[in-house]
């Protein structure tokens, strides 16, 4: 706040609170000097604040005359919290100014960095993220996931993605969410869950048939796991 509107908020918890009128002159300067420099770097008004509600509110829950630390604590402790659930990403077609191809990434750098300014001074709205990190679906993806089981790190377990592709396969649609054929039996092959489909195979020189795993499931089995997603899905929203 500028000494213009540190005045403002002084006058206005006088009106609220008389016991803060002062009629000597040099006391109400010193008084002045000593706010504009607790409050030199909170705002008036900004995303979600208000310091002459916060002032209203201490002087209508507290019996003590209110101070400038009254005001401004509270402003650093909604900035963390603004922070906080700030995901320090942005729309790049919001910023034509950014060259695609700069591979030293200065520009965006630059831009990051200056929207988390602007986030923090509380001159635009923390941008946040709520399809998958919270909520029913980010419970069942955590179910899903914790169902698969995990032995290793996760950095282990993408280097031997290529060598176990079923597995990486199944984290991957656990991880987006979407339905995994395996999460059912299927009706055409009986394989069970967890299982992946299989073909009939028959030795040479034998009658005795066994089976051969597959790479795709079967066409049922898929209809089947979306429709048991879905209703994994609704369940979740109704509970």
């Amino acid at each position: 706040m500028n000494p213009r509107e540190v005045a403002a908020l002084i006058a206005y918890v006088v009106k609220l609170d008389p016991r803060l009128a002062l009629d000597d002159q040099a006391a109400a300067a010193e008084r002045l000097a000593q706010w504009c420099d607790l409050l030199s770097d909170v705002p008036a008004q900004a995303s979600g604040w208000d310091a002459a509600r916060v002032a209203r509110d201490y002087i209508a829950r507290n019996p003590y005359r209110i101070q400038p630390s009254d005001v401004s604590r509270p402003w650093h402790t909604h900035k963390a919290d603004v922070m906080g659930r700030h995901v320090g990403t942005f729309e790049p077609t919001a910023h034509p100014e950014i060259n695609p191809d700069d591979e030293t990434g200065n520009a965006f750098v630059a831009a990051l960095r200056a929207e988390r300014q602007a986030v923090a001074a509380g001159q635009q709205p923390p941008v946040t993220h709520r399809a998958i990190t919270s909520g029913p679906p980010a419970q069942q993806v955590e179910r899903r996931l914790a169902a698969l089981g995990s032995y290793m790190p996760p950095t282990v377990r993408q280097a031997l993605a290529e060598f176990r592709p079923q597995r990486a396969a199944r984290e991957r649609l656990a991880a987006a969410n979407l339905p995994d054929p395996l999460d059912v039996p299927c009706t055409w092959c009986k394989a069970p869950v967890g299982r992946p489909c299989r073909a009939p195979r028959m030795a040479p020189g034998s009658d005795a048939i066994g089976f051969r795993p597959m790479k795709a499931p079967h066409p049922t089995r898929v209809d089947d796991a979306a429709a048991y997603h879905t209703a994994a899905q609704e369940q979740e929203t109704a509970a």
